[in-house]
């Protein structure tokens, strides 16, 4: 039985006792030819740690006798570089540093972490160093300086590891207090403690000691605000070598999901129907726009393999608790100066359009108001909430929504920001359950016209098209629980506008597949005011000339749609068709397409 290491992050652990691990020690070699300081940005909960305690132990020193256990049966071990194991190793994790209380205790609470490293550096290595390091407690650049002079004096040098490296700094920026910008600018700026740090880190890696320092963050951001301080560190994550540095091709889950079909008993099929659920929920993301190929969220695989092993089923939630964070980000670039258009842009087009990726800004060119999505949008790829998209004909960047558990977030992000009330939202969740139970349409029509239409206001007019309805509905019906579900469904060359398809081993529930497709008209091609509009009955509405062109455009490509469908899911499809047209931002008509 494979032992999924979900939450855990020390490659000793998961070698010595046995867990599933994905080798890429393959790119050990190519990581020392890239440089002596590097710097490898990827999304939170991406397997940064794993790699930091994996190069750990590949150049501890005092591992050298462990070197064939822990790494003989992987690559590195077949043909190891002469640096392995030539190292004293120091790793500091920023993610354990407070980001609360005053900016006094966050300094403090940096100084006693680097303050304790220091010490169990120096005890861990004790036997290679005949100095004592001093430790100052109130100042741990001080007790650096101390160790740096100590380690030039023997015959070893060291490798400084750094997790998260702006895990406690963007805690504070995103912190949601008024005074949050001024709190991340008194580490940052000046002679904060932070930068300080690192003029130590740069100094120590000329001739002092320090060999090699690796780090590994999720923004550019930080670095950027420190970087007259520390100017020296060698970007590596847009590297196409490195694309699969951290996360799992889909090849390597095949594998593993054969191997727990076969343990519970199932038909091979089964491993090929929980594939195609991992790769709509959780496959999509690209770190190379030279890479075509595209890998996995790896905390977020084994969240669900090691459910599916246990129970021999998927997990209800398909979103790990701990990625739910990630919409307090999505939350924080909409309140930036035009970061709400943007994340509407992000859910409403095939994906946001950038010149390049900016890895050089910091805290001030995020809230300058300004018309260029550049920075917010590059932000919004570092926090992994977008991805490289490819290219686009004249050769600009394409950021995309990697996944649908990432667009989850941000429709609930949307839906906050239209329906900022949550008995409103819940309100709008009864009225979409009634239509995926019953197959009821109209309280859900109802909502959108009563609720959301108020919250649009006149400049939506000038670009409001179905997009903006559909949006409407899908922040309103998106239940990842239940439904597999996708707007833009690719159905034979064409595309369905929302489709919600009940998830495998959830057809026992009495549900409806459902199909929706929406259509608009602005009230100039009306030729009515909003008020003669919100004045006729819906039957006078669907009379309309426009209207019922509309609505039987609208009914010949659901019966198209219905014909792809019925062929793919067979019997097991309960499926009603909808097609709805909104009228301006006033009112919606509807009609149930029955099949032929």
């Amino acid at each position: 039985m494979i032992k999924f290491p979900y939450g855990i992050c020390d490659f000793y652990k998961i070698i010595t006792e046995g867990y599933f691990y994905v080798d890429r020690t393959d790119k050990i070699p190519l990581i020392e030819e890239s440089g002596q300081q590097l710097l490898f940005l990827r999304p939170r909960r991406f397997g940064k740690s794993l790699l930091l305690t994996t190069l750990e132990n590949y150049y501890d020193l005092a591992k050298a006798d462990q070197f064939e256990q822990l790494f003989g049966h992987l690559a590195i071990g077949q043909n190891p570089t002469p640096l392995h194991n030539q190292y004293l190793v120091m790793r500091w994790d920023f993610s354990v540093v407070k980001s609360y209380g005053p900016i006094e205790g966050v300094e403090q609470a940096l100084h006693s972490h680097l303050n304790v490293q220091i010490t169990n550096f120096t005890l861990y290595y004790q036997q290679f160093l005949d100095e004592k390091v001093r430790i100052d407690y109130g100042n741990a650049v001080a007790s650096f300086e101390s160790l740096l002079g100590v380690v030039q004096r023997s015959p070893y040098r060291f490798y400084l590891l750094i997790d998260e490296y702006d895990n406690f700094a963007n805690e504070i920026l995103m912190g949601g207090r008024p005074d949050s910008r001024r709190r991340y600018e008194e580490l940052l700026h000046g002679e904060g403690i932070f930068k300080t740090v690192f003029k130590a880190i740069k100094s120590g890696g000329a001739g002092r000691g320090l060999d090699r320092a690796f780090i590994t963050g999720v923004s550019p951001v930080v670095m950027s605000d420190a970087t007259s301080g520390y100017n020296i560190a060698e970007n590596i994550y847009l590297e196409p070598a490195f694309n699969d540095l951290c996360g799992f091709w889909e090849s390597e889950i095949e594998t593993a999901l054969q191997q727990i079909v076969a343990e519970c008993d199932f038909p091979v099929e089964k491993a090929a129907e929980a594939l195609e659920t991992m790769r709509t929920f959780y496959n999509g993301y690209t770190f190379s726009s030279h890479i075509d190929e595209l890998i996995y969220n790896p905390t977020l695989a084994l969240y669900y393999m090691k459910h599916f092993q246990r129970h021999c089923q998927a997990p209800r939630n398909l979103l790990d608790s701990n990625f739910a964070m990630d919409r307090a980000k999505i939350s924080y670039i909409s309140q930036l100066p035009g970061g709400e258009p943007l994340v509407l842009d992000a859910v409403e087009t095939p994906g946001l359009v950038v010149p390049m990726l900016a890895d050089r800004f910091g805290v001030a060119e995020m809230s300058r108001p300004q018309q260029d999505p550049t920075f917010m949008a590059s932000l919004l790829y570092y926090l992994g909430v977008l991805t490289l998209g490819g290219e686009t004909p004249s050769g600009e960047l394409l950021l995309t929504i990697p996944n649908l558990l990432v667009r989850k977030l941000y429709l609930e992000r949307v839906q906050e920001m239209f329906l900022p009330d949550s008995l409103e939202r819940y309100a709008g969740y009864q009225a979409a359950k009634l239509l995926y139970q019953r197959g009821e349409m109209q309280p859900l029509c109802n909502f959108v016209q009563e609720r959301y239409f108020k919250a649009l206001d006149n400049r939506d007019y000038c670009t409001a098209n179905e997009l903006t309805i559909k949006i409407a509905f899908l922040t309103l019906l998106f239940n990842d629980l239940l439904y597999v579900m996708d707007s833009e469904t690719a159905l034979e060359r064409s595309y369905a506008d929302l489709t919600m398809i009940i998830r495998p081993g959830k057809r026992h529930y009495q549900l409806w597949d459902i199909l929706i497709e929406f259509k608009y008209l602005g009230l100039k091609e009306l030729d009515l005011s909003g008020a003669a509009v919100r004045a006729t009955s819906t039957v006078g509405l669907r009379a309309l000339p426009q209207v019922a062109k509309k609505l039987a455009q609208a009914q010949a490509q659901l019966q198209n749609y219905r014909t792809v469908l019925q062929a793919r899911y067979g019997d097991a499809l309960r499926l009603r068709a909808y097609a709805v047209v909104s009228l301006g931002f006033d009112r919606l008509v509807w009609e149930e397409i029955k099949a032929d």
